[in-house]
């Protein structure tokens, strides 16, 4: 591409494929969510195809942002958020991975602490959908994800706590992988939140 069309390309819809993005980080810990309750193969299978339709649409964003000059918000704000948006995708698919691997059923305490991810995903799939229409609704919800971070804190030293209690040592060490990923999981979607509250603060 000449320098000429570089600078004046067509206009690209970031915000679109940002929400195409959240979508499919909702849809994805929808499914995990699922699969905690049935601990099927075919719904774990699901997350793990909806992380690879992810990675796509993320490659597809990275190339709009690669060759287009205007970006209505600052492009590191959107790689960013898009790179956390990723994150929580590929600790799904691990969680699902591990729990094959370890030969691991969904667990009470698994459950609650994938609900805490789907609610927070929800509220950053909220966010960015109203990261051009409504600004405050797209705050409300950046914070409110932000917070359940401290949730899944709780969630996770209390669960570790009492997983340590077991004399099984093989299943400790099986399951406490599985919580560091969730936990970890939640650590990037409060990251997300702060990005989304990072971009909001320029524009409100």
């Amino acid at each position: 591409m000449g320098l000429f069309n570089w600078f004046f390309s067509k206009g690209v819809d970031f915000y679109k494929l940002l929400q195409e993005h959240s979508n499919l980080a909702l849809k994805g810990v929808q499914a995990l969510a699922l699969y905690m309750t049935t601990g099927k193969d075919d719904d774990g299978e699901k997350v793990i195809s909806i992380e690879k339709e992810a990675d796509n649409k993320r490659k597809e964003l990275i190339d709009e942002l690669d060759s287009t000059f205007i970006t209505p918000i600052e492009r590191e704000d959107i790689y960013e958020l898009s790179s956390a948006i990723d994150n929580i995708l590929d600790y799904c698919e691990t969680t699902v991975k591990e729990m094959e691997i370890y030969e691991l059923n969904p667990t009470v305490e698994l459950k609650e602490m994938v609900d805490v991810i789907l609610r927070g995903t929800e509220l950053i799939a909220r966010s960015v959908y109203n990261l051009d229409k409504d600004k405050k609704i797209a705050m409300d919800c950046a914070l409110k994800a932000k917070k359940l971070e401290n949730e899944m804190e709780s969630y996770y030293r209390r669960y570790l706590a009492e997983l340590i209690k077991s004399d099984d040592i093989k299943y400790i060490l099986k399951m406490r992988e599985i919580y560091r990923h969730l936990n970890n999981c939640a650590d990037k979607m409060d990251l997300a939140g702060e990005i989304l509250g990072h971009i909001l603060v320029k524009e409100i």
